[in-house]
């Protein structure tokens, strides 16, 4: 499942880097693209539901945590 979600999520937004993390059907991702550059938080997070929706309608996943960046709020660990 969590290399589906990246596919859905790499196929409708351009990204810089991607993390999913999977927990039964419990799913948390990091998305940073230039894409969200001017978008509200709730805008940011409604274009990544948009590629999950399917998913989440069929009950495959069953909640989302999202953290959905811009590159310059991107702070990568090192």
């Amino acid at each position: 499942m969590q290399q589906e979600v990246e596919r859905l999520i790499r196929e409708q937004i351009a990204i810089e880097h991607l993390d999913v993390e999977m927990a039964g059907n419990h799913c948390t991702v990091t998305v940073v693209s230039a894409e969200f550059e001017g978008l509200s938080p709730v805008k940011k997070q409604q274009r990544i539901y948009q590629c999950l929706n399917e998913k989440i309608a069929s009950g495959e996943i069953h909640a989302v945590n999202i953290r959905a960046l811009t590159p310059s709020q991107w702070q990568p660990t090192a």
